[in-house]
C-alpha cells in the first residue's frame, strides 16, 4: 500500500477555497493568531511568498481593525490604511494595489482563533456582499476549522507550536521557522516529527548555512524536554585548554585563574537538550572526553573527585562528512556511532525549488519593519532569478541578499512610497544584473536567464522555463526525478511542463 502524506496547512487550504466559491474577489487569505502575530495558513489568489511573512498586528492597521470587531467590516474603497496585500495578488506582472478589502474574525472554541480576509483590485467590487453573506462565511469557516482541529494530526501540531510558543517566550529574540513546501522540506520535518519525541542522539548533516541550528530548536521544542533548557555550544570555538570548563565546569582552584566554581554545559542541559555545533572540528582530546560523558551519562568537574549524573539529550551538528573524518583518523569511529543514532541531512537551499521565494518573503516581512518600509516586494523578475541563481551558501546566503537588495531598493524609492519593489538590480547577482540590462541570457545554464526588451511576458517566462529545465536536468546528470524536486514540482507535472517547452528528456 501506498503511503501519501498531507501537509499540516493543507485543510485549511481546502477551507479557503470553499469560503472563496461564496464570494467573487481576487484574493482570500486564512490567517491563523499567534500572540501579536497573524500566520497565513491558507491563502488564494496571492502570491506564494505571503506564505512565508509574519503580520505583526501592531503594524498593520486594517488587519487590527478587523481583528476587533465583532461581525467584520468592509473598507471604504478609498480608505487611506496601508494594505498589507498591496503588490502580492497572484497572477499579474505588476505590483498592483488592493482597492477594496473586507474580513472578519474567526472565533474556535470561545476563542479567537485568527481572520478571513477578502480582497479585490477593482474599487466597489466587494460591494455586492452583503451581512449576511458576511456572517455565512464565517459560520463556515468557524464550523470547519473547529473540525478540522478534532484531528489527532492537528491536534498533535497544535501542541508542539504552543511548545515553540512557550520557548519562544523565555527568549528575547524569536527564532525562526522551518518554512517551506518543498518535498526535500517535508521529509526533513516528518524526520523531525519522527524522532523528536524520543531520547535518540541526533546528527545533523548539511552544508554550511541550511538552518542546521533551526533544526535542533525544532527537535528541542518538539521533545518531552521542551520545558527544560536548550543548551548550545559552538565546538568550533572551543580550544582544548577551556574545552573541560565549558563542557563539564570546575571547581574553584582546579587551575589557574580558576577562582570560583563553574556550572559546564552538560549540568545546564540537565533534564533538557545540549546542542553541539559544529562537532566536526572537536579536537580527538576533547572527542575522548566527550565520548566518556555519553557512554556513562556521568562527569566530574575539574578540580572535584565527586561524578555527577546527568540526563541529558545530545543533539551534534556538523558540515563535515564525519564518514570520510573517520576513514583519515580524524574523528573517533565510536563518538562518530554514538552520535549519530538518528542522523538528520537538512537539504540544499537549491534543492528546495520554490522555497526560495517563500523564505525571501519572510526576510523581506522582517526587513520592512526593521528599515521602516510600508511594504518591500519581488518584482517577477527578481522572484525568477532567485530561483535559477544556486545559491552555494544556502539560506544565510539569501537573508544577507535580502538585506542588502532591501537597502539598495529603499535608497532609491524612500520610506514614502505605497511599496518598494525589489528590482533585478538590487540583488546584485550577475544574472539580475544582466536581465535588468535586457541582455541575453550567460552561456552558462546553470543561471542562464533571457528577457529581450520587447519580447512578451508569456515568451520570456517560457524562455526562462525552459533554460532553468535544462540546467537542472544537466545538474543532475538527467534525472527527471531529481529535478523536479529540485523545482519544487511533482515528478509527472514537471514532465509535462518539459514536454510543452520542447524539452528532450531520457
Amino acid at each position: 500500500m501506498k503511503l501519501t502524506f498531507e501537509t499540516p496547512l493543507a485543510p485549511y487550504q481546502r477551507l479557503l477555497s470553499a469560503a472563496r466559491a461564496l464570494v467573487r474577489c481576487d484574493a482570500a487569505a486564512l490567517l491563523r493568531l499567534d500572540h501579536d502575530m497573524l500566520v497565513p495558513v491558507a491563502i488564494d489568489g496571492l502570491s506564494e511568498d505571503t506564505m512565508g511573512r509574519r503580520f505583526a498586528v501592531a503594524r498593520h492597521p486594517r488587519l487590527s481593525q478587523l481583528l476587533s470587531s465583532v461581525q467584520g467590516l468592509r473598507f471604504p474603497p478609498d480608505c487611506n490604511l496601508p494594505d498589507p496585500y498591496d503588490g502580492l495578488v497572484a497572477g499579474h506582472p505588476d505590483i498592483l494595489p488592493v482597492h477594496d478589502c473586507m474580513g472578519a474574525p474567526l472565533m474556535v472554541g470561545g476563542r479567537l482563533w485568527g481572520l478571513v480576509t477578502l480582497d479585490a483590485l477593482t474599487p466597489g467590487a466587494l460591494g455586492d456582499v452583503s451581512p449576511g453573506q458576511l456572517q455565512a462565511l464565517k459560520a463556515m469557516l468557524e464550523d470547519g476549522i473547529e473540525k478540522q482541529d478534532t484531528i489527532g494530526a492537528l491536534a498533535e501540531r497544535a501542541e508542539r507550536e504552543q511548545a515553540v510558543s512557550r520557548a519562544l517566550l523565555q527568549t528575547s529574540q524569536q527564532p525562526r521557522q522551518l518554512l517551506g513546501h518543498s518535498d526535500a522540506l517535508q521529509q526533513l520535518l516528518r524526520d523531525i516529527d519522527i524522532v523528536a519525541p524520543s531520547d535518540l542522539t541526533v546528527l545533523v548533516l548539511g552544508e554550511t548555512g541550511v538552518g542546521k541550528e533551526l533544526v535542533a530548536q525544532q527537535l528541542h521544542a518538539q521533545s518531552g524536554r521542551r520545558e527544560r533548557p536548550l543548551i548550545q555550544l559552538n565546538c568550533a570555538a572551543l580550544p582544548d585548554t577551556l574545552a573541560d570548563s565549558e563542557l563539564f565546569g570546575h571547581k574553584r582552584g582546579a587551575f589557574t585563574g580558576a577562582v570560583q566554581d563553574r556550572v559546564g554545559k552538560f549540568e545546564l542541559a540537565d533534564g533538557g537538550t545540549l546542542f553541539l555545533d559544529e562537532v566536526g572540528e572537536l579536537s580527538p582530546t576533547v572527542q575522548a572526553k566527550l565520548l566518556r560523558v555519553l557512554q556513562s551519562g556521568e562527569l566530574q568537574r575539574p578540580g572535584s573527585d565527586k561524578a555527577l549524573r546527568v540526563d541529558v539529550r545530545v543533539i551534534a551538528a556538523t558540515n563535515r562528512d564525519l564518514k570520510q573524518e573517520v576513514s583519515q583518523g580524524r574523528f573517533r569511529v565510536d563518538l562518530y556511532h554514538r552520535l549519530s543514532v538518528y542522523p538528520l541531512h537538512v537539504p540544499p537551499l537549491r534543492e528546495r525549488g520554490r522555497d526560495v521565494l517563500t523564505l525571501a518573503g519572510g526576510f523581506l516581512e522582517e526587513n520592512q519593519h526593521r528599515l521602516g518600509a510600508r511594504n518591500l516586494r519581488l518584482s517577477p523578475q527578481a522572484k525568477a532569478a532567485l530561483l535559477a541563481y544556486d545559491w552555494p551558501g544556502n539560506v544565510r546566503e539569501l537573508e544577507h541578499l535580502v538585506n542588502r537588495a532591501a537597502l539598495r531598493a529603499l535608497s532609491e524609492q524612500g520610506r514614502g512610497a505605497r511599496w518598494v519593489a525589489i528590482e533585478a538590480a538590487h540583488l546584485g547577482l550577475d544574472v539580475q544584473a544582466m536581465a535588468a540590462e535586457g541582455s541575453a541570457a550567460k552561456p552558462d545554464d546553470s543561471t542562464g536567464w533571457m528577457a529581450p526588451i520587447g519580447e512578451s511576458l508569456r515568451a520570456a517566462t517560457d524562455a526562462f522555463q525552459r533554460r532553468w529545465i535544462v540546467a537542472a536536468l544537466k545538474r543532475h546528470g538527467g534525472a527527471m526525478a531529481a529535478a523536479a524536486r529540485e523545482a519544487g514540482m511533482d515528478r509527472s507535472n514537471f514532465h509535462r511542463l518539459a514536454a510543452r517547452l520542447g524539452v528532450k528528456t531520457n
